[in-house]
């Protein structure tokens, strides 16, 4: 073998030990832990130590000898050439390795939040993964699901990852719980059955969700209800029920903002509004109700009328066996002495019903201009209106019997 062989062996060999050194320092490459890098290293240490007598013994060989088999302190020596293909072989694994599997930005210390929505597929996950910058090779990540059997194991959530994370680790990281959960609260809630939600999401106590009721909820007179925001958050799973109400109360101080110029032009108290609002939100079957049955409680409202609302007279019974708004009983009109029962009393309740959306805000300041005074929904959830008492008497009979 002639010299420029040799200083290319020389070469790849020490390149290797430096791949191989630097990975074991780092844990840049592997995905292994403290006590198999000890292992691992004191291997490399020995092969070190083989390579240098190798290395050393073929300087002393007959170039017309070199092809013969040696043992040297009980290790038998391959022919030069063999030993250059295997480091070779194994550079390239490593650089492989590297290119596929390792952190892209080892250096950083930034953490961010890396989002999965909801009903999201694996494959949405990895190519958002890849894009945003957390992984080097979609097929790599791919592969660390298979081998640690966590495929289909990714939860919708928020994840904190950094880009100095491996492949494995990155794996780890969304096949455990989410750091930040998903929660979805429907228009038209009372504040109690938000807090079923939060507590079903983020396992709290009896107590937990007691303070939520009574205390988190209960802070300030206008904020009783109806300023829990209905949407869609993305909560810290550590977050306390406390920053949660106030998180929601930013949310709807930030959608109603847009409309306070609007209520006072029309000279309607914000609050007042917001009362109207969550009874539109109750009654109506869908956003197209909303703006008729603003204008007929706007109607009754105008002339002093009891509202004779059943959303109210549900919201002031509460709880019931089978949920808190199942239809009322004549009974439950009678019996219920309550200023939120508008069949007793006039006006709007004291407060709001529930945590009304922008479409029945809307509907307060742009109602639909009618003469009528009562309306009802059939079996098909379509809306009927009457502007007399008889009127509403016939539909009644033509639509509910």
């Amino acid at each position: 073998m002639g010299s420029g062989c040799k200083v290319g062996v020389g070469v790849g060999i020490l390149i290797t030990v430096v791949l191989i050194g630097k990975t074991l320092e780092t844990g840049g490459l592997f995905p292994y832990r403290l006590k198999n890098r000890i292992i691992v290293k004191t291997i490399i240490d020995e092969i070190r130590e083989r390579l240098t007598i190798v290395v050393s013994y073929q300087n002393h060989l007959r170039s017309d000898k070199i092809d013969q088999m040696k043992l040297i302190n009980g290790f038998r020596i391959a022919p030069i050439l063999l030993i250059g293909l295997l480091l070779v072989t194994t550079t390239g694994c490593l650089l492989t390795y590297f290119m596929l599997f390792s952190a892209p930005q080892p250096q950083s210390k930034k953490e961010e939040v890396f989002t999965v929505a909801a009903k999201t597929t694996e494959t949405g996950i990895i190519d958002k993964l890849k894009n945003q910058g957390f992984i080097r090779n979609a097929w790599a990540f791919n592969l660390a699901l298979a081998i640690k059997d966590k495929h289909n194991k990714i939860e919708p959530g928020g994840y904190y990852l950094s880009k100095n994370l491996n492949v494995w680790q990155v794996a780890d990281k969304l096949t455990s719980s989410p750091g930040m959960k998903w929660v979805v609260i429907p228009e038209g809630l009372r504040k109690e059955e938000i807090g079923e939600i939060l507590a079903k999401t983020f396992n709290w106590s009896n107590d937990d969700l007691d303070k939520w009721n009574n205390t988190y909820t209960a802070m300030k007179f206008d904020y009783l209800e109806g300023v829990y925001f209905p949407d869609t958050y993305l909560i810290p799973a550590k977050e306390n029920g406390l920053d949660i109400a106030n998180r929601m109360i930013n949310r709807f101080n930030e959608k109603f903002a847009s409309y306070l110029d609007q209520f006072v032009k029309q000279n309607i108290i914000w609050t007042t509004g917001l009362r109207l609002a969550s009874v539109i939100q109750r009654e109506a079957a869908g956003k197209e109700d909303m703006p008729l049955i603003a204008g007929i409680l706007w109607n009754r409202l105008s002339k002093e009328m009891k509202l004779e609302v059943d959303a109210t007279v549900q919201y002031a019974r509460g709880k019931t066996d089978k949920g808190w708004w199942t239809p009322i009983k004549p009974e439950n009109i009678t019996e219920i002495d309550s200023p939120y029962n508008t069949y007793k009393y006039k006006g709007l309740p004291p407060h709001p019903i529930a945590n009304p959306g922008i479409d029945a805000i809307e509907a307060v300041l742009n109602p639909t201009e009618t003469n009528c005074l009562y309306y009802l929904h059939d079996s098909h959830r379509q809306i009927h209106c009457s502007k007399t008492y008889e009127e509403h008497k016939a539909n009644i009979e033509k639509y509910l019997k």
